[in-house]
């Protein structure tokens, strides 16, 4: 079987404000936002004109991308991705929280409500949602790291119900979230809502999710043993006897060590938090 690359799905937002990573897109279907809101050619002319800026951005980096998102901006108060690329340059959590509001509220000007209401469901496959929902991912991410848990907890909740394809990958960072707020019910719905995911990361904040509602039973040690068996390295990792490197790996292997990496970083807290969760997982 091929083994499948991602970039950092586990990780909770720390040291940077970044918006959700997209990995595998489904083919995207047009939406003629255009001509259905009402925006006349000289507005739409602005608002293309203003994405091309914001392609421009994503290869660059500081001030040139800082200065290049203003300028979207300028063109097209409602450049939902300009936001995103602000609240990434700011070191204030607060400040990238309020950038990242002005940013969601953009976005639904952009779409307006019709599509909130008709295209749940398929929203990842209009092209035009997708500055609205990356805006709204990295505000769940801030909220959380702001301690404003519940509140990011919904905001993801709504992009898992307007997307259920989950094409950003939030599923694995809601299963963390939820586990942390020790929302069982809530977390048992998304597991089976992704039953079919073979990830090991997620097959591991399974297993953790068995033993800290239930304990050592029967279901715990099957999951914990379905995650051993997809990858042995996550262990050393989580429990600290092999230290987690200074520098990430740029991109992760399912099954290998670089996503044992990556996972440990981000969910390692986690299991440490569990009474009793890492010398289980060694037993």
């Amino acid at each position: 079987m091929a083994k499948r690359s991602g970039v950092h799905p586990w990780r909770a937002f720390r040291n940077e404000v970044e918006p959700a990573l997209e990995l595998a897109e489904s083919e995207p279907r047009e939406l003629a936002l255009a001509a259905d809101d009402g925006r006349d050619e000289q507005d739409a002319k602005l608002c293309y004109r203003a994405e091309d800026l914001i392609y421009e951005a994503w290869e660059v980096t500081g001030a040139r991308r800082v200065a290049l998102a203003r300028k979207a901006l300028a063109l097209w108060p409602d450049c939902a991705d300009a936001y995103v690329l602000l609240a990434q340059a700011t070191s204030s959590l607060e400040h990238a929280r309020e950038l990242l509001e002005e940013g969601v509220a953009a976005g639904e000007r952009a779409l307006g409500h019709r599509v909130f209401t008709e295209e749940a469901g398929e929203f990842w496959l209009i092209f035009e949602t997708r500055p609205y929902m990356r805006a709204r991912a990295a505000l769940a991410a801030v909220l959380w790291r702001l301690s404003r848990h519940e509140e990011a907890v919904e905001h993801q909740r709504e992009l898992l119900r307007l997307n259920p394809r989950d094409n950003q990958m939030l599923r694995y960072r809601q299963a963390n979230w939820l586990l942390e707020l020790k929302s069982y019910d809530e977390l048992k719905e998304l597991f089976a809502a992704h039953a079919d995911d073979r990830a090991p990361g997620f097959v591991y904040t399974q297993a953790l999710a068995a033993f800290a509602r239930r304990g050592d039973n029967t279901t715990s040690r099957a999951l914990r043993a379905k995650a051993l068996k997809l990858n042995p390295h996550m262990p050393a990792y989580l429990t600290g006897r092999s230290p987690l490197p200074h520098k990430h790996p740029d991109y992760t292997v399912f099954g290998e060590e670089s996503e044992a990496v990556d996972y440990a970083a981000g969910a390692g807290a986690l299991w440490a938090r569990v009474p009793g969760a890492l010398n289980w997982l060694e037993s």
